[in-house]
């Protein structure tokens, strides 16, 4: 397939996928379901936060956490007493458990507080092509307050060799903007063309059958080495192709 027929290939895809049924399906549901800014992004940045294992357990207990913050996830952050945390610590999904929430909406109550929220401090320390150093930043501050330890291993640092493929797929539902009705786009502070695509399994194993990825392990080296790949495909918006190489490894068994 030379470049040309890839990037014709890989746009179908896209179109095919990057529409409203996918939100049907997909964990970006739960933010959808808030209009105030501050609550699709409080929201979305838990979900996002959960969004490992099972895709209908991650939507389902995204769903129990909203319930527990009173369906108002902004409001809840910054206005609870200690008596509203209580109700949090039954929840679990998988390894986050009531005690990481907790320390979840805290840090998230610090960030609104102290550093005017979080679109502010990602773009702070965004860099012209990249936002990998910014989330390094964003966990710094995230949890530069009194914290449970245990709370950190929830967010990854790309300065750490990770892929960070959870908050980067936060920071596409935010960002980007493509008039679909999937991503959000309410983030005007920052553009498509500083995302990174979130990293996985199923979209790493997709890229690599298409030669955009050499690179074995799915870390901060290979996500670099697909960022490059996908730029050449579309400087402007290189993560719209997360939605082709997602819908191929999880819809069509690629």
């Amino acid at each position: 397939m030379t470049k040309t027929e890839l990037k014709d290939f890989l746009d179908l895809k896209v179109e095919q996928y990057n529409n409203p049924k996918f939100i049907e399906s997909d964990p970006i549901q739960i933010p959808h379901q808030f209009s105030l800014k501050e609550d699709i992004e409080i929201s979305a940045f838990l979900t996002a936060t959960i969004a490992w294992g099972n895709r209908k357990s991650i939507i389902n207990n995204a769903k129990k956490m909203m319930d527990l913050l009173d369906n108002s996830p902004f409001d809840f952050t910054m206005n609870h007493n200690e008596t509203d945390l209580k109700k949090l610590i039954p929840f679990i999904h998988r390894t986050f458990n009531g005690d990481d929430f907790i320390q979840f909406i805290k840090s998230l109550q610090h960030i609104y507080k102290t550093h005017n929220g979080l679109e502010s401090i990602f773009s702070k320390y965004a860099n012209q092509d990249s936002l990998q150093f910014a989330i390094h930043e964003f966990k710094t501050h995230f949890f530069e307050i009194e914290n449970l330890p245990r709370a950190q291993k929830h967010i990854s640092d790309p300065l750490k060799n990770s892929a960070a493929k959870r908050i980067n797929m936060y920071l596409r539902w935010m960002i980007r903007n493509d008039h679909s009705g999937v991503d959000f786009g309410i983030w005007k502070s920052l553009s498509p063309a500083q995302l990174s695509c979130p990293l996985d399994v199923h979209s790493g194993y997709v890229a690599r059958k298409l030669g955009l990825l050499s690179r074995k392990q799915n870390d901060s080296k290979a996500l670099f080495e697909l960022d490059t790949s996908l730029r050449t495909l579309d400087a402007h918006d290189p993560v719209k192709y997360d939605f082709a190489l997602f819908g191929l490894g999880v819809f069509e068994g690629f």
